[in-house]
């Protein structure tokens, strides 16, 4: 019989407050917790929590926070540094969380991040991975479930029990190779970027910048949108509805290019909802004005263009020498450097004439592993070759 036969997969269902409060006290004392959500998000901005999924190691526990009107303490166990909390690929519950709780799970351990530095491949499944670890197949039927329904039925319960079940035997699998590799500071230290990186796209400020084509206005068109992201942002939170549904990023650029100053102007614009301009026409024209007027000197600065094609050879010369060392060391490349690290480093050597840097994600154990491997490799390139 291996460890993996003698784990409890059975769903225990949690619908008190007081339930609730009892598990978390009981939880504290673990020193390890296996995390998961399910949720639905179709029609709105923010993720509606169906369930959350606790693994102690001995039971599945199915929580459902729309039956309990108290989650203080399953925040604070959330939160606890003593306990940590294992969770697979968690950028959407991280998501979850944020808007259920206010709170992110900390200290983390990714089982998918793990497992990339543990030889298992870049962005694995669960499913994979339990495959790959254990020899377990586990059922994918319910992936797609109305996760807000009640009751749910027998299978929901049993694939959202499954979703914790093994993953303190995974963690610890992973553990001990990761320890034995080196590796495991790494991994930890890539958790807490998981989360640190969540809190930093949270920057409502700075939403213009992932617009397609923003590059290309000037710093009074950038101010404009950036005006007009931030505007979208907070009312798609309040109205809590997708982004795309008040109004595509399309049509924020074309307001930023153009500027109208009129609602004749304004409904002219591409993708603009004519729904839109009746209920939001005069505080956008505002918000386009206020912008244009404000000092220039507190436009942002301009966005970075696109690489020019001349750069091409120095990125495939990088991109080669990535691939060899990661090949050597057993990583997946995604997991050492990723593009926008290589399209830093041959920027750099424009803007510092042939005096190339690194990102500071290539600082640290990644500095020695492919960073200055990747700085020898452009400061030798051909010059004929960079441009």
């Amino acid at each position: 019989m291996t460890a993996a036969d003698s784990v409890a997969t059975q769903p225990i269902w949690v619908d008190s407050a007081a339930e609730l409060a009892r598990l978390c006290r009981q939880w504290s004392d673990c020193e390890v917790l296996a995390v998961d959500t399910e949720f639905m998000r179709s029609q709105t901005f923010f993720p509606i929590a169906g369930l959350v999924q606790i693994g102690d190691g001995s039971g599945c526990y199915l929580i459902d926070p729309g039956a309990i009107d108290d989650l203080g303490p399953l925040r604070e166990l959330l939160c606890d540094p003593q306990v940590t909390k294992v969770l697979h690929s968690c950028s959407e519950d991280l998501e979850v969380f944020s808007h259920l709780l206010g709170a992110l799970p900390e200290p983390l351990f990714d089982t998918q991040v793990a497992a990339a530095f543990a030889g298992y491949g870049f962005s694995l499944g669960y499913a994979n991975l339990l495959k790959a670890l254990l020899d377990i197949d586990i059922p994918k039927s319910e992936t797609r479930s109305d996760w807000l329904r009640r009751p749910l039925s027998a299978s929901q319960l049993q694939y959202a029990a499954l979703d914790v079940a093994y993953l303190p035997l995974v963690y610890r699998k992973l553990l001990a190779s990761l320890t034995a590799s080196g590796r495991l500071d790494w991994v930890l230290g890539e958790s807490r970027e998981l989360v640190a990186a969540f809190n930093r796209q949270s920057d409502i400020e700075t939403y213009y910048t992932r617009v397609k084509s923003a590059w290309k206005l000037s710093r009074r068109e950038l101010a404009v949108l950036q005006a007009l992201c931030k505007w979208r942002e907070q009312r798609a939170r309040r109205e809590d509805i997708p982004r795309n549904h008040l109004l595509k990023e399309r049509a924020l650029w074309e307001m930023a290019r153009r500027q109208p100053d009129t609602i004749a102007r304004l409904q002219r614009i591409e993708d603009m909802p004519a729904a839109l301009v009746q209920r939001h026409g005069d505080a956008l024209l505002a918000l386009v004005a206020a912008a244009v007027a404000a000092d220039p000197d507190c436009y942002p600065p301009p966005l970075a263009m696109p690489l020019p094609p001349q750069q091409g050879d120095l990125l495939k010369a990088l991109k080669a020498s990535a691939r060899d060392r990661a090949e050597a060391v057993g990583l997946p490349v995604e997991v050492m450097v990723r593009k926008k690290e290589f399209e830093y480093i041959v920027r750099s050597g424009m803007e510092n004439n042939g005096q190339y840097r690194l990102p500071s994600k290539l600082h640290g154990w990644r500095k020695a592993l492919i960073g200055d491997e990747l700085l020898r490799v452009a400061k030798e390139f051909p010059k004929t070759g960079s441009g």
